[in-house]
């Protein structure tokens, strides 16, 4: 087929998607889907050249930045050196991660633990499951409401979104979904500053006696074998609890031989401005899963960190569980080099301060639309921004489908030139817009993200 000018070709790939590609491991936010041709630093680029800047940096995974040349030149090392090798054996670059992420678990938490890896956050999510399943001998699991895990079936069973289930039928192990901490919503239609974590206090009746369903008192036995928790959820909306919440949480765990295990996925490594969320909350989990921006998202790689008496291999010996790309070479290379990278520069620090410079500008937006910008609030980097009617509270779904809609259209004034402005929408109701920045974005670079995004909400308030 021959290759003609970019706006016939970008409708010739269409066609051709239309025709042979299946729908069902893409997501069509929009109708034509938008094509890229190039990134750089915290842009994409479509085909005519114009730039659009990622708010959301591929759900977090690319954290250091597209075309990042430092991690790019230890994928071509690898790539010269050691580009595939079965996972059977050894290679260094597998152990030096997994010792750097166990030793920081070590030093941060107190507790010894080993590192697992697989490919996707989806397998590695699997993975702990086996993990809770073969030291716990249970196989059913607490999960959040509002919680987003993955989309492999095990996954989706822990996932609180029936659509993500609906197509495939009966999920038996199906995850038991409790309130999240969302204060901004509360449930109870209560007050974070007087309500006492009543939330927590309603999960810790199922313990209550043996009638609500949870706990044997006779055998000092819960039915369920672990909470999986995301310290900040993710795809839920950024949602961040109060500080004092997993505390409590917690402590009901330990007292029922629940075990904690917190999905980082989308928000480790920097991402809140501490190496893991969780960090945030002091509590120290059984078993971390992470994966996204380890590699910045050049070349997959997930992974489990575990408390030792977990993940022995004694207790979890070889062959427990297996996939043909886990800690591949070209995956685990760009960790090691992602993971110096953030050695040697004080990320909590840089991340912290740009999320409140950012953070503060879209206040002030926020005071510009009162009502309509319900809520924004951030940790580190992760923020969120809710788009409501005017009363302040009701979501407003369409306003903010519009606001993505438009802003993907490269048809935005900025510095003189044509922009558009990559974002992602999450949230329970879909309303709600996540700001997962580059942690290179400039000052300059986020007071233009802030330009943009007025310009959206005057061009679509009232449309």
């Amino acid at each position: 087929m021959a290759i003609s000018e970019p706006a016939t070709r970008t409708a010739e790939l269409l066609d051709l998607e239309r025709k042979y590609c299946s729908f069902g491991d893409t997501v069509h936010y929009l109708d034509p889907p938008k094509v890229f041709v190039d990134c750089e630093g915290c842009h994409l680029y479509d085909e005519q050249g114009t730039p659009y800047l990622d708010l959301q940096m591929w759900y977090s995974a690319a954290s250091l930045g597209y075309k990042n040349r430092r991690l790019g030149e230890a994928l071509k090392r690898q790539v010269d050196r050691l580009p595939q090798l079965a996972c059977q054996y050894l290679h260094a670059e597998k152990v030096e991660v997994a010792a750097r992420i166990a030793q920081y678990c070590e030093k941060r938490f107190g507790v010894k633990g080993r590192v697992h890896f697989n490919v996707g956050g989806s397998q590695a999510i699997e993975d702990s499951l086996k993990l809770v399943r073969n030291y716990t001998g249970k196989n059913l699991m607490f999960a959040f409401m509002g919680g987003y895990h993955g989309r492999t079936l095990g996954a989706s069973a822990i996932t609180s979104s029936y659509r993500y289930r609906r197509r495939y039928g009966h999920f038996g192990d199906r995850a038991q979904f409790i309130f999240y901490p969302y204060c901004y919503r509360c449930i109870y239609n209560l007050k974070p500053e007087t309500c006492n974590l009543h939330c927590h206090d309603q999960f810790a009746q199922l313990f209550s006696n043996e009638y609500h369903a949870a706990w044997d008192a006779k055998a000092q036995s819960a039915e369920f074998g672990a909470f999986y928790i995301e310290a900040v959820q993710g795809t839920g909306g950024y949602v961040i609890p109060p500080r004092d919440y997993f505390k409590r949480l917690q402590q009901t765990c330990r007292e029922r031989k629940i075990l904690i295990v917190d999905d980082e996925i989308q928000m480790g490594f920097y991402r809140t401005g501490k190496f893991w969320a969780i960090e945030h909350f002091g509590i120290t989990p059984d078993i971390i899963v992470f994966g996204k921006a380890l590699t910045n998202g050049l070349n997959p790689l997930s992974g489990i960190w575990a408390r030792d008496e977990l993940i022995t291999p004694e207790l979890f010996p070889p062959g427990s569980t297996h996939s043909t790309f886990s800690s591949n070479t070209l995956g685990t290379a760009v960790a090691l080099e992602a993971l110096k990278m953030m050695e040697e520069e004080d990320y909590e620090k840089l991340v912290n301060e740009k999320g409140a410079y950012f953070l503060a500008g879209l206040r002030r937006l926020q005071a510009r639309y009162p009502g309509i910008i319900g809520q924004v609030d951030g940790l580190g980097l992760a923020l969120r921004l809710e788009v409501c009617k005017p009363d302040g509270i009701t979501p407003d779904r369409e306003l903010t489908d519009r606001i993505f809609a438009e802003g993907i259209q490269g048809k935005l004034q900025g510095r003189g030139r044509k922009y558009g402005l990559v974002l992602d929408v999450g949230g329970y109701y879909k309303n709600v817009f996540t700001l997962a920045p580059s942690f290179t974005i400039t000052q300059e670079e986020m007071d233009l993200g802030l330009s943009l995004l007025d310009q959206l909400f005057q061009r679509c308030i009232n449309c």
